[in-house]
């Protein structure tokens, strides 16, 4: 193999947190610009079918190092669980160590998948060892918002579905049941049925916190998932996306066949080397760190 792997503890505020770190062979030049894996929840630092542990091993056998771990409650790190909203401390726990375990990165870019998206958007501003940010998936989730995405992604589809009315007309669909979905969710797309407020202002927080940094960003966006046509309705709607997708730092959206999970083979493969790409065009727009 031309890498090396290694595991070890490090500390956030009295817990144990858990990283693994895969870096190049010593016949391999390692770049000075490294990738930190923040993970969607729940999950750990493996990732859903084994993905961040194929792209760690990925990236360092292409000369970049790679860190996953677990965040404080989660996988083998002791501590509460907590929401991704409450994990600043655990980025900043993890790129310190990251830094501590490679001495010879300059920058490092953080590559988050769900709600992992989310916390290294609300995190990047307070961060000025990032190089740039890849987004996989973003969560950006309110009641409306998931009720917009449902109405334009699967109530009308099934209306142009042959099998659907085939059921509806057999009995086994219920007109009242389906009927009374689409006019809840035409409710809540509209805005008139309550939301949850602390989900309200999300898409809104987000964006102002790629909005109040430098810190450039991609957005890896599956075609066969909600979570991902729900950030696309918001990034298409809301100003302050509309105008964060015309910034020079935007790199742009790229689309994969594949679910939230990137879980077939040739989706993983596919993320790994749009990742790799990417890292170097963030390196060499901070400067031609590589």
């Amino acid at each position: 193999m031309t890498l090396r792997e290694s595991a070890f503890l490090f500390g956030c505020e009295g817990e144990e947190l858990v990283g693994l770190i895969a870096v190049p062979a010593d016949d391999v030049e390692m770049s000075a610009v490294g990738v930190l894996v923040v993970v969607g929840g729940p999950q750990y630092r493996v990732g859903s079918h084994r993905q961040f542990v194929l792209l760690s091993r990925f990236l360092a056998e292409k000369g970049i190092p790679c860190m996953r771990f677990d965040y404080r409650g989660m996988g083998d790190a002791s501590g509460t669980p907590r929401v991704f909203e409450e994990v600043d401390d655990d980025l900043k726990a993890a790129m310190d160590e990251f830094f501590r375990q490679v001495p010879s990165l300059k920058k490092v870019v953080i590559w988050g998948l769900c709600d992992g998206a989310s916390a290294a958007c609300l995190y990047a501003r307070h961060e000025s060892r990032v190089a740039g940010l890849v987004l996989l998936n973003p969560w950006v989730k309110t009641d409306a918002g998931v009720a917009r995405t449902f109405l334009k992604h699967y109530y009308l589809r099934r209306l142009f579905d042959p099998s659907f009315w085939k059921k509806l007309f057999s009995g086994r669909v219920s007109i009242g049941k389906s009927a009374g979905e689409l006019v809840g969710a035409a409710k809540l797309a509209r805005g008139t049925a309550p939301v949850e407020p602390e989900n309200v202002s999300l898409p809104e927080r987000m964006g102002a916190a790629l909005s109040s940094g430098a810190v450039p960003f991609v957005f890896f966006l599956s075609r066969r998932d909600f979570v991902a046509r729900e950030f696309e309705d918001v990034a298409g709607r809301v100003p302050t996306w509309q105008q964060l997708l015309k910034r020079d730092s935007c790199f742009g959206i790229q689309h994969f066949e594949a679910d939230h999970t990137f879980s077939t083979t040739k989706a993983k493969a596919d993320v790994a080397c749009a990742t790799l790409e990417q890292v170097r065009l963030f390196a060499r727009w901070q400067g031609d760190l590589l």
